[in-house]
């Protein structure tokens, strides 16, 4: 039977590889001049951290006895926040170009 700690600690693993993905999807956007770079880096360079962050999170036992196979498990944990990260990113958040920063005296 799945306790409410286990769905908890799987919901920590997706807001915190969520919020990973977008910090990383911005800072792309920010550092790279190229139209694509931000993109093609977030979809390559993402999955690799929380993939970390996944792996240090089921060490210390987050997410632990909720009987999901490792397909799931990796789309549950990676593929979702993937998703709503870099949405987050784009459609939610301005695009560096349209922000005004105030000038250093």
């Amino acid at each position: 039977m799945v306790s409410v700690v286990a769905i908890a600690g799987l919901v920590v693993i997706v807001l915190i590889n969520s919020a990973l993905t977008a910090l990383m999807t911005r800072f792309f956007r920010v550092r790279l001049d190229t139209r694509w770079g931000g993109f093609v880096y977030s979809l390559l360079l993402c999955p690799f951290a929380m993939f970390v962050v996944f792996m240090v999170f089921a060490v210390l036992g987050f997410g632990a006895g909720l009987g999901l196979s490792n397909g799931i498990a990796v789309a549950v944990t990676i593929l979702v926040p993937l998703a709503l990260g870099m949405t987050f990113d784009y459609i939610w958040m301005p695009s560096p170009d349209e922000v005004d920063l105030p000038t250093s005296t």
